[in-house]
């Protein structure tokens, strides 16, 4: 089975972001507009989001820039943008953490299957391979 890009008109959409529930519900929901990562991104463009362990691609969003590297504090000053409480944040997740800014995010109507690559932890291609 292979998987098919997801299409919107003139937008194809060619890879798509793993991440874990219940953050990527808060994506979907609006409630969080940062995805934190350890690294930069260079992607800029529309993109899947992937329910870890689902199977499934469950929205889209676009990654429109990222921040960073942040410390402590301005993980808390921002906890909002996370879909956290300031008093949530005890810690930086990752030795060098950066926020993936995101927006326009919007559920799927029917989440779609694609085949996992081996390996894949992050991105996952879409399309033809």
């Amino acid at each position: 089975m292979k998987t098919r890009a997801l299409t919107r008109p003139r937008q194809k959409i060619s890879r798509a972001l793993l991440v874990r529930s219940p953050f990527v519900e808060r994506i979907l929901a609006g409630r969080k507009t940062w995805e934190i990562r350890g690294s930069k991104t260079n992607v800029r463009e529309k993109i899947g989001l992937i329910r870890s362990g689902s199977g499934r691609i469950v929205g889209t969003c676009e990654i429109i820039g990222v921040i960073g590297p942040l410390s402590l504090a301005e993980l808390r000053r921002n906890a909002h943008k996370i879909g956290a409480r300031a008093d949530e944040i005890t810690k930086r997740p990752y030795a060098t953490t950066y926020a993936w800014v995101i927006k326009n995010a919007k559920p799927l109507r029917r989440p779609i299957s694609y085949r996992h690559p081996s390996g894949a932890i992050r991105w996952v291609k879409l399309g033809h391979h």
